[in-house]
């Protein structure tokens, strides 16, 4: 019974502590002019993201790294599957022409470099599956030309068409 609090009681605090960071960071980057597009894309995602980064790197730091990748591969899987399909279900989703074009496919590869980085003992012959310090450069170098990318499409906003998830035609003409 005593865990069951503490579990929502631990809850309880990321939820706020996520809202409190979410809602500081997006009120001073209003406070610099930055875009809302570079708030939603950045700021808000680093801020639902902070439970899970907290969660990985103490798993990481005690040994428990097994925590650390699921939690980090659950977490997109979740993020992706069900509350992408949830949104989509209460009200059909526009996406963008780079969102086909560029987007999904940077996803498919960052998931693929994971899978090649984390599956050592398979692909390389190694003894044992490890994310490396030169790993860890790779991903953060990953992330580094996403956010780079981000950053250059909100200059350039504007520019690209909108399209619905319901019309496949033009999504495949597209593709």
């Amino acid at each position: 019974m005593i865990s069951f609090l503490l579990l929502i009681l631990g809850l309880s605090v990321v939820v706020y502590g996520a809202n409190l960071l979410v809602d500081g960071a997006s009120s001073l980057a209003k406070k610099y002019g930055i875009p809302n597009i570079v708030i939603g894309l950045t700021v808000v995602a680093f801020g639902t993201s902070a439970p899970e980064f907290i969660v990985s790197t103490y798993a990481a730091y005690t040994g428990n790294s097994d925590i650390a990748i699921g939690n980090v591969i659950g977490s997109n899987i979740f993020n992706i599957f069900f509350i992408l399909g949830v949104s989509s279900i209460i009200f059909p989703l526009t996406i963008l022409k780079n969102t086909v074009l560029k987007e999904i496919p940077l996803s498919l590869l960052a998931a693929i470099v994971v899978y090649l980085l984390v599956n050592d003992i398979s692909l390389s012959q190694g003894t044992e599956n490890i994310v490396s310090f030169a790993d860890g450069l790779i991903l953060l170098s990953f992330f580094i030309i996403f956010m780079y990318y981000l950053v250059h499409l909100t200059k350039n906003s504007g520019e690209d068409e909108d399209l619905t998830i319901k019309d496949m035609t033009k999504i495949n003409q597209y593709c």
